[in-house]
């Protein structure tokens, strides 16, 4: 996924409020951007790194600026804007860059089909098809990006969430009516060389985790090219669970 234009440099001050980060930027002074991350942002808010930052052209928007890259002290840059690793799995997914998904069509925000004594359906991040039709996919795929690293180990989520954890329990109701289901984690950070499910963060999202894997939820994960004209997946990852 290309950055056009290509992202511009600054030092990041600070990240609060959740959606917020105010950036110094050469010639300019502090600004105050978006910051599309719904975590906490473990060892990637760290006051003087240097970042890297998006321009919107509406004019509509509170903030023209958004937060993109963050560079650690180590070196390695982050993807920290959870909202691009779709598209940057959906790229994938076209160019066939992932063997275990390889597929003739997909489509993006999918429902979660109907399930016994259920009534939330929601939508997976993408459904995979053998032909362009109306038929129901052959697998449902859902993306999470993992940002927390621990050495070279990377852990998903970075904060407790429910929603991650629901999300893995339909996966596992998807196999259980019939359907392939698949959890990717897409892993912008280059220094990250494995995945495992942060127990001590969120014990109740890594026992769920455990259980739809058991059932025959497919559990993948992607490394990324990340660097200011583009974040792109490249290379396979373990997963230890």
């Amino acid at each position: 996924m290309r950055f056009e234009p290509p992202l511009l440099p600054g030092v990041l001050k600070r990240r609060y409020k959740r959606f917020l980060a105010d950036v110094e930027i050469a010639g300019r002074g502090v600004v105050t951007m978006h910051c599309a991350n719904t975590g906490a942002m473990l060892g990637c808010d760290t006051p003087g790194s240097p970042v890297w930052f998006s321009t919107s052209s509406r004019t509509q928007r509170k903030y023209a600026h958004t937060l993109e890259i963050v560079e650690t002290e180590a070196g390695n840059r982050i993807g920290v804007n959870t909202a691009r690793a779709n598209a940057v799995v959906a790229e994938a997914l076209a160019a066939g860059r992932i063997p275990e998904l390889l597929t003739s069509c997909f489509r993006r925000e999918v429902p979660v089909p109907a399930r016994p004594r259920s009534s939330s359906h929601g939508r997976f991040d993408f459904g995979l098809y053998q032909t362009d039709t109306k038929e129901d996919p052959v697998a449902y795929v859902e993306v999470k990006s993992v940002t927390l690293a621990r050495g070279c180990l990377g852990a998903f989520p970075d904060a407790v969430s429910e929603r991650a954890r629901r999300h893995v329990e339909a996966l596992a109701c998807c196999v259980a009516i019939g359907y392939r289901s698949v959890l990717l984690y897409c892993v912008p950070h280059t220094g990250i060389r494995r995945v495992t499910p942060a127990d001590d963060i969120d014990p109740q999202y890594g026992a769920a985790l455990r259980r739809a894997a058991d059932a025959g939820v497919e559990v993948i994960a992607y490394g990324c090219t990340v660097s200011p004209r583009e974040i792109t997946l490249d290379r396979a990852l373990a997963v230890l669970l």
